[in-house]
């Protein structure tokens, strides 16, 4: 499926891409029962289909979500070369890898998803030279490229910014030894996919443990890459002269899992989540038991059950295993219908609160201060037109929505059809009175 078919296709429940004003209208008042399958994560997809360029061939990945970042990902990897075939009712997609590959990354592509800078690391591995525009992505702040680019300096790259493209070239990379800062998940997946196919040992000291990049190094050490400490916070890679193609399955997203599990706490509900390890959200699980909610293991996942209005929960996001920043808003639109106040942290992005502007709308009780969001339950929000800013603030704002008085109408729809797949379709089968629609008004 071309990036042109998928403007047409229908994502949710029928509403075309090509015309008007795209909104959820959320009416209020339903409690969520029931089962929902989560996809293959979104943050993991795009990062192996990157991946899949360390090797001429063609490499299958299953459990893919059909979501629009896939469609983005895979306009990407064509203009590079590649041949795609894409069945998202399969959750499905084989990337068909030449021996020669194109090295530039155009603008209106990145610009559209941050993850686009993933091509980066395989890229120059391949081809010993890459262009990558600079990114875009969700306006949830600042995410610079310095410890990619420092890490690919140690391993012998040299790299130019100049008119909006990052220009990457090297000889053949080499092994280093690089301390990151940060646990940034992107620059591990950089240098990780640089590393593989690099002359000597490349040892990446606090690097991201994240089941992402756990899942990653997977489907790299089957493809015939030499990594160890996977999922720890030291990794070492042996490089090796090549790769082979595989076929892979997607590792379960934990954050659309999460989202499902605040819907069921918020809604006072009964929702069991299948095809995800509920050990990569332990820590947000532990967090809505102390809002009173029952959560049990499945074979398969996990069961969320509620009964009575939450209790306020105190959240600090952190690297993983800490508490992720990609539940927050979720977790800010269930403390502002909770029993008490709490103080969420969000350690990860200076813009992420930018959300709770919009949630006010909807009556709720927030204040920003920095990093420290002061957010104090109230009984009842009432319904009224927001906008989703990035992908997991329009979520937040459609579980809030969920609950409140009325008819919650959400634009920003293209962000949320970014990280969630069949949202709407999952949501009403879990018993939510919620459509997609056109409305041409300005907003």
């Amino acid at each position: 499926m071309t990036l042109c078919q998928y403007r047409r296709f229908r994502p949710c429940d029928g509403a075309s891409y090509d015309s008007g004003v795209e909104v959820l209208n959320v009416f209020g008042g339903s409690r969520l029962q029931g089962d929902v399958t989560v996809p293959g994560a979104k943050n993991s997809v795009l990062k192996l289909m990157a991946a899949a360029l360390l090797a001429e061939g063609t490499t299958t990945l299953t459990n893919v979500p059909d979501i629009l970042d896939v469609a983005i990902m895979a306009e990407l990897v064509r203009r590079l070369g590649c041949t795609v075939a894409h069945d998202p009712e399969a959750g499905r997609i084989s990337i068909g890898v030449p021996a020669q590959l194109n090295h530039r990354a155009d603008y209106d592509l990145v610009r559209r998803m941050r993850a686009s800078i993933c091509v980066l690391g395989p890229l120059l591995s391949r081809c010993g030279e890459v262009d990558v525009a600079l990114p875009g992505g969700d306006n949830i702040g600042s995410r610079g490229l310095d410890m990619h680019v420092g890490g690919l300096l140690r391993m012998g790259a040299q790299v130019l910014s100049e008119h909006g493209y990052l220009h990457a070239t090297c000889g053949r990379l080499h092994g280093a030894r690089i301390w990151l800062d940060f646990p940034s998940v992107g620059a591990t997946e950089t240098i990780l996919m640089a590393a593989v196919r690099a002359d000597g040992v490349t040892i990446i000291d606090n690097a991201a443990r994240e089941p992402e990049i756990v899942d990653i190094c997977r489907m790299l050490v089957d493809m015939g890459a030499a990594i160890t400490g996977i999922g720890t916070s030291t990794l070492e890679i042996e490089g090796v002269a090549e790769l082979q193609p595989v076929t892979h399955a997607v590792v379960g997203d934990r954050i659309v899992a999460g989202t499902w599990a605040v819907a069921a706490v918020m809604t006072r509900g009964d929702v069991s989540v299948h095809q995800v390890d509920p050990d990569h959200l332990r820590i947000a699980l532990e967090k809505l038991q102390e809002c009173g909610a029952q959560v049990s293991n499945l074979e398969d996942g996990f069961r969320v059950q509620m009964d009575r209005r939450p209790l306020s929960v105190d959240v600090v996001t952190l690297p993983f295993p800490g508490f992720p920043t990609d539940l927050q808003p979720q977790f800010i639109a269930m403390n502002a219908i909770a029993d008490g106040a709490a103080l969420v942290t969000e350690n990860l992005f200076e813009a992420r609160f930018r959300f709770v502007q919009e949630l006010a709308r909807l009556g709720a009780d927030v204040r920003t201060d920095g990093h420290h969001a002061l957010v104090r339950g109230t009984t009842e929000l009432s319904g009224a037109p927001v906008e989703a800013t990035d992908i997991r603030a329009g979520a937040g704002l459609v579980l809030a929505g969920l609950v409140a008085e009325g008819v919650t109408t959400v634009y920003g729809v293209g962000h949320i059809d970014r990280g969630y797949a069949d949202f709407v379709p999952n949501l009403r089968n879990l018993g939510a009175t919620v459509e997609r629609a056109e409305d041409s008004a300005l907003f």
